[in-house]
């Protein structure tokens, strides 16, 4: 047998074990961490204050943190310094500090795993980034969409992988070359990736972004929606300057005409993405 019949053998059989996962309900989910579930539930309420926002927030302290750090990037700036989480929740407002906080405890789940997965998960959470702040600065100055709401959307857009390269840390024994999951992820990330966000009682906009943005081709005659921001942005951050993506025609990807840029427009050049992508990594 060739390497590359060996290879297709392995793939098949990975993509078995997760189709056999998915029918038998058995497939294992990621858990959204209770502090983004808690804080969630905290800010949709309307007696809730700044306060007792910060003092949930506060008991995860790297989250806690990264919050402060997000108020103080450039593209939130207000003048003065902010100095705690409550500062940062009341310069935020409660609706992006709930989406951003989904958002930072998500990285949480990307962070560890077994060697086999451990350089997908970080270069899987490092495209995300990429996609969250080009799609936030997209939808803030091309689109009437929720500019955070599309950063949420970026930053969930593969969450797919991360429920296959889990199963994968669960099946490391019998997974012998990293080539097995690449071809599982590329064809069933869209499908997992809503079953997640779904799981996670995600608003319904956004439930379905996993499966759609991959449809480069898709078109209406309604105004732009996140998954064609999701699109624009992957093709024009990192990820779009590798395969599959690289080969796109962006001129026929109707995403751009919804959106009224130009194909060769440079997100990570326009105004703000750099704040929010800088922000958007890990605290040192």
């Amino acid at each position: 047998m060739s390497p590359q019949a060996f290879i297709m053998v392995l793939e098949d059989r990975f993509q078995r074990v997760v189709i056999d996962a998915l029918a038998r309900d058995r497939l294992v989910l990621p858990t959204l961490p209770e502090i983004a579930l808690h804080v969630r539930q905290l800010a949709q309420r309307d007696d809730v204050s700044a306060a007792a926002l910060a003092q949930e927030i506060q008991k995860d302290a790297s989250l806690a943190v990264r919050l402060i750090r997000v108020a103080n990037s450039a593209a939130q700036r207000g003048g003065t310094r902010v100095d705690n989480v409550r500062q940062a929740i009341t310069r935020l407002g409660f609706d992006y500090t709930r989406l951003l906080v989904s958002g930072l405890a998500i990285e949480q789940m990307f962070a560890r795993g077994a060697p086999l997965i451990e350089r997908r998960l970080r270069l899987s959470w490092q495209r995300s980034t990429e996609v969250a702040a080009a799609a936030q600065v997209l939808a803030a100055q091309c689109t009437l969409l929720n500019p955070e709401m599309a950063m949420l959307a970026g930053l969930v857009h593969d969450i797919g992988v991360l429920a296959i390269l889990r199963l994968a840390e669960a099946h490391q024994d019998s997974l012998d070359h990293e080539a097995e999951i690449d071809n599982v992820v590329e064809v069933l990330s869209p499908r997992i990736g809503c079953m997640v966000l779904q799981a996670w009682h995600f608003p319904p906009e956004l439930v379905d972004v996993p499966q759609q943005w991959h449809q480069f081709d898709a078109d209406s005659d309604g105004a732009a929606e996140y998954a064609d921001v999701v699109r624009v942005a992957v093709l024009q951050t990192s990820a779009g300057r590798e395969p599959p993506y690289a080969a796109i025609d962006r001129a026929q990807v109707p995403a751009y005409r919804k959106l009224d840029v130009s194909p060769d427009v440079d997100v990570m050049n326009m105004d703000g993405y750099s704040s929010l992508f800088d922000s958007a990594r890990p605290a040192a």
